[in-house]
Formats: structure tokens, sequence, C-alpha cells
């Protein structure tokens, strides 16, 4: 089955920034946009080791932001600790499952689950497979486009303050848990900007 060539074999590059296909020069080294002066790159450098440099430090990040306190309650009657599981056993409980469940599913389940398919494209393009290169495009563009709401997960923390049940005067701090649980989003943001999706196609061109 005949395939279609890339622009990479085709001679063109595309802007990151603006989008514009431009052709590559013969004679330049180094090549420019037309339209908006950034730098062109047939991919982008160092794809794979900075994306695995992300991945690596997220899931090192991961542990701590599900096991350490995401906030302490400070009140008369004592001082509390509360992890991202805590909470939603909380809301759980209080009857508020609807709730549990977008914590649960927004603050674990959707980012071990970002981890884990920028790890199978990492390995797959790292490794030439020329497996299902369409599924695995349609899987980087959902974990792109579920990037965009990453910042979900810190308004989920933020929900979780405000319903913290408090029966007298007292204080809520961040506690450590919040620090590495919003590393991990950022680390996941930077991780899935990082990666080439354009490799996904290399192999398939150069057989």
């Amino acid at each position: 089955m005949a395939r279609e060539p890339t622009s990479a074999s085709l001679g063109m590059l595309a802007c990151r920034t603006c989008g514009l296909l431009s052709r590559r020069p013969s004679d330049s080294r180094h090549v420019r946009c037309p339209r908006c002066g950034a730098r062109l790159h047939t991919r982008k450098p160092d794809s794979i080791v900075r994306t695995w440099a992300y991945l690596i430090a997220a899931g090192i990040m991961y542990g701590p932001a599900n096991l350490l306190p995401i906030m302490e309650t400070s009140s008369l009657f004592g001082t509390q600790s509360d992890t991202i599981m805590s909470g939603v056993v909380y809301l759980w409980v209080s009857g508020s499952w609807p709730l549990a469940l977008v914590v649960f599913i927004a603050s674990i389940v959707v980012p071990l689950l970002k981890l884990m398919a920028l790890t199978i494209l990492v390995i797959s393009v790292q490794r030439r497979s020329q497996w299902q290169p369409l599924q695995r495009a349609r899987l980087y563009r959902l974990v792109e486009g579920v990037g965009r709401w990453s910042m979900l997960d810190i308004y989920v923390v933020t929900i979780l303050v405000a319903l913290v049940h408090i029966q007298a005067v007292a204080t809520i701090n961040a506690g450590p848990g919040a620090i590495a649980f919003a590393v991990v989003v950022v680390l996941t943001m930077l991780a899935s900007m990082s990666f080439d999706p354009r490799l996904i196609w290399d192999p398939l061109d150069h057989d």
C-alpha cells in the first residue's frame, strides 16, 4: 500500500508559532519563518530527551503528590492533615459522591493516564515502531487536549479546601502534597509540549 510522503521528505517546514508551511532553502542551515521570524526545525530539537526528562520527574513527584498532605487544618480542636484520597473519601462519605468522583478522576486518574500515554508514545518513537501510527497520533492529540484543562486539578484542590467541614475558627494551609501536585501538572504539560508527534511517522517515511 502506497504511503503519503511527509512534509520533511518534501523539504517543507511547518512553523510551530504561526503554522505557516514553508519550503526549506537548500543553501541555508538556519531557517526562519518568513511570516513571524521564528526558528524553523524539521523536528523539535532533543524532543525525546526532553520528554523523558519531564516524564521521569513527573513520575517521581506523582507519589508525594498523592501520599503527602495536600492541606493542613488547624483549629481549637487540634490539627488535621488531609491527602487527596482522604478528601475523596470525606466527600464520598458525606454524600457528595459526584464531586468525589470528579476529584478522583481529575486529580489521580487523569495525571496517571497522561504519564502512561506519553511513556507509550516516547518508547514507540524511540524504538522507531511502525505500530498503529494513526492511533498513536490520535492518542497524542487526546493527551494534548486534556493538557489544556490541566489547571482543573488545581481548582479541584481549591474546592477541597472550601468544602472542609470546619466546626470552629480554623486556619487552612497548603501542605507539601499541594506543591508536589502542582509540579506534576506543570511537568506533564511540559512533557506533552516537548514531544514531537511528527516522529511517529518518520519510520514509515524512511521505510
